[in-house]
């Protein structure tokens, strides 16, 4: 009789509130964790959400090109030929969109350029990123 008191109230209790727990980092005051953005962009958009092309930018790209696009990232003083200067105006002149998409692509060996900046060939299929990226560099030669 006890066991059948005991299946019956296991029985009832698995009915109740049988959603998972919400996942948290352990601490009673922890804030929401955020995962990556995909498919979001913060280009004219609430919220300040980054696409992935701006964090490829800002994990990848950064580290030579700097932040400011001026070439002086954190790995920039150990290389030879310097990373290139995005606010340059005349550099920007003298390319088109689609030989930044193959730079960035094929990297600097691929193209004639420094060996020492990688490809980035898994983006020929991310489109959207890809163009993300020409944005963003871009925007470093435009002048207020």
């Amino acid at each position: 009789m006890r066991s059948l008191l005991i299946t019956v109230l296991l029985v009832s209790a698995c009915g109740k509130n049988s959603d998972p727990p919400k996942p948290t980092s352990g601490s009673p005051n922890a804030q929401p964790e955020s995962g990556p953005s995909h498919g979001r962009s913060s280009a004219g958009g609430a919220g300040g959400d980054k696409s992935q092309a701006e964090l490829m930018f800002a994990t990848v790209c950064v580290t030579c090109h700097g932040a400011d696009g001026t070439g002086n990232g954190p790995a920039a003083a150990s290389l030879s030929p310097k990373p290139r200067d995005y606010t340059d105006p005349k550099w920007q002149a003298s390319i088109t969109d689609d030989q930044l998409k193959e730079t960035i692509l094929k990297g600097g060996q691929g193209v004639g350029k420094s060996p020492m900046m990688p490809g980035q060939p898994q983006l020929a299929g991310q489109p959207e990123v890809l163009d993300g990226l020409v944005k963003i560099i871009r925007k470093f030669g435009a002048h207020p």
